[in-house]
């Protein structure tokens, strides 16, 4: 099956088509102009793909959680891309597609979701499962104190928390002996969200599939501002952290 992917939970603007095992991606670091470009690069992502939008079998999109406007727009636009040409959608969490991005069999997978909490998820690479990746932690919000237990080792890094040094060290010290590499640099990819949507096409065919309005953002948060309590406890905790356990680094 040919899936078109759209990626837009961050600054970058993400897309792909994946025709059986090969893929043509077209990324920009798009800011906040997803929506004032994103139809000039799907334009050019079809050229370089030599179809249309008609030749694609679904269409697969991030759904967070990520940039609240970031998440809502490539939902917005997948849906309005199926509307229009009669295509179904195949919704991606955004933190699975960092996982498929890690290069490793475990990924845990830390997102600097701001306001002094992290997007959180740890996956294992299943041939079993829908989306290729078996949820050891689902996808939640946490703070510091409220990070989940984890078992085993050999766990690869990947995510904005693992750039970010206070964040870094938080996930270092609990997860101590556990994370042994980090991937840093990474952005989720629509290249990674069409390998997941294809793998759970070849599991379930086009039943795993939604029809483009059943289809909606994943946040996790409902809360978009602090207090001033809390903007307080966020800036003590970024000047007070210090890397403590230092871990091997992946070129990203």
């Amino acid at each position: 099956m040919r899936l078109l992917a759209l990626e837009t939970s961050t600054e970058r603007l993400s897309l792909a088509i994946l025709n059986g095992s090969e893929a043509r991606v077209r990324e920009i670091d798009a800011g906040q102009r997803h929506s004032e470009l994103a139809i000039a690069e799907l334009t050019g992502l079809f050229d370089d793909a030599g179809c249309t939008l008609d030749d694609v079998d679904a269409i697969a999109f991030g759904r967070g959680p990520g940039s609240f406007v970031g998440v809502r727009i490539a939902c917005g636009l997948a849906q309005g891309l199926a509307l229009g040409a009669g295509k179904l959608l195949l919704p991606v969490v955004t933190l699975m597609a960092l996982a498929e991005d890690a290069g490793s069999e475990r990924a845990l997978v830390a997102v600097d979701a701001r306001m002094g909490e992290f997007y959180f998820a740890a996956y294992a690479r299943s041939n079993t499962e829908a989306g290729g990746w078996l949820e050891v932690v689902a996808p939640l919000l946490a703070r510091p104190t409220q990070l989940p237990d984890l078992e085993g080792a050999d766990w690869c890094g990947i995510g904005s928390a693992f750039d970010v040094p206070a964040l870094q060290t938080i996930l270092a010290d609990r997860y101590a002996g556990q994370i042994a590499q980090v991937r840093h640099g990474a952005l989720p990819r629509a290249e990674c969200v069409a390998r997941i949507a294809a793998h759970q096409l070849e599991r379930a065919g086009l039943g795993a599939a939604l029809a483009p309005e059943l289809a909606a953002p994943l946040y996790l948060r409902n809360q978009v501002a602090q207090t001033i309590a809390e903007r307080r406890a966020v800036k003590a905790v970024k000047e007070n952290g210090a890397l403590r356990v230092p871990l091997p680094d992946v070129a990203a």
